[in-house]
């Protein structure tokens, strides 16, 4: 069994490698090439702990990803989401890998706010925002700048002394981007005029109001995971011309975000637009004007999972990067 550490993954996969992945994974997704279970999901005392198995026979795999979600966790100086994925051989059952679950996890979910943008986003995108700062907001940020050329990317969160501290990072570790990375205190601020806009947050209330959202803008709400949470403002659902899912069953069995509205009758179905691996097979449009504004809600399917680790694994081995454990 191949083990693989975050900087085993790093060196061998890139962000522009895994938002390809995801897109082909959607792809395959939406032509019914995967078999994925709705993911369990427990509710302990401290947090949450998430199980996502998917098998792909084309791949000639299955895989399995333990992800628990623990908010407490920063103030112990461990992530707020941590796990482990496990790459099995569709034929033999041999587990072939263990790889670091929390990076392929903040990996391949900022991967589909990148193909989210890459696809839907205007071209001349110029400005970002980002509300959150928690372990996967870095990875969503280099996918913001992976998508677009951005001149300026905004960040707020709801502690502005700990976004001034993710901004001085971002500004260093993304610094070959070229964007100005800027702090701001407020979030209705950071989104007012942005081009881009990523939610990821585990609030229960939305981040921002939806009245700041450009026409033209792009939205990916990445954190409303259960239906106790809701980032997004629903007011947007009367302002967007589009609204897309990485898996709209997977979405309407736990994200706030969609969910709520639904029941508070603010929003219906019918202006669902489909998932995004339809927009890829060209079985539904896409963006149709510059004024157009655009809503992705993603919540995570397993199949992501197994396909990115299928393709970190094969270019791990072709490189020979990671622990073999006999």
């Amino acid at each position: 069994m191949l083990l693989l550490n975050k900087e085993d993954i790093r060196k061998v996969f890139s962000m522009k490698d895994a938002i390809e992945t995801d897109k082909e994974c959607y792809r395959l997704f939406s032509e019914g090439r995967f078999e994925v279970p709705l993911r369990a999901v427990i509710n302990g005392s401290h947090g949450n702990f998430l199980f996502m198995p998917a098998y792909c026979e084309d791949m000639g795999a299955a895989g399995l990803k333990i992800v628990n979600i623990m908010p407490g966790n920063p103030e112990k100086g461990l992530p707020a989401s941590i796990g482990q994925v496990l790459l099995i051989d569709g034929e033999t059952g041999v587990v072939k890998a263990m790889m670091d679950g929390t990076y392929v996890t903040a990996l391949r979910t900022a991967a589909a706010s990148g193909a989210a943008f890459d696809l839907f986003g205007r071209k001349d995108a110029q400005t970002g925002a980002m509300i959150g700062t928690g372990s996967q907001a870095m990875c969503q940020l280099e996918a913001m700048l992976t998508a677009r050329p951005l001149r300026e990317v905004r960040v707020a969160a709801r502690n502005f002394e700990k976004t001034k501290v993710f901004v001085e990072r971002a500004r260093e570790e993304l610094a070959s981007y070229g964007a100005d990375i800027i702090a701001c205190e407020d979030s209705n601020a950071a989104v007012d005029g942005a081009d881009l806009v990523t939610l990821v947050t585990v609030s229960g209330t939305p981040v921002c109001s939806a009245e700041y959202f450009k026409p033209g803008c792009t939205i990916s709400a990445v954190g409303a995971y259960t239906y106790d949470m809701q980032e997004l403002d629903p007011a947007v659902f009367d302002k967007c011309g589009k609204i897309y899912f990485d898996s709209v069953d997977a979405v309407l069995s736990e994200s706030g975000d969609i969910l709520r509205p639904l029941d508070e009758g603010t929003l219906t179905k019918d202006q669902f637009t489909g998932d995004i691996g339809e927009y890829i097979l060209g079985r539904i449009p896409g963006r149709e004007s510059d004024d157009e504004i655009i809503v992705f809600e993603n919540v995570g399917i397993g199949a992501l999972d197994l396909m990115t680790a299928a393709k970190v694994y094969d270019k791990a081995t072709s490189e020979g990067i990671g622990m073999i454990w006999e």
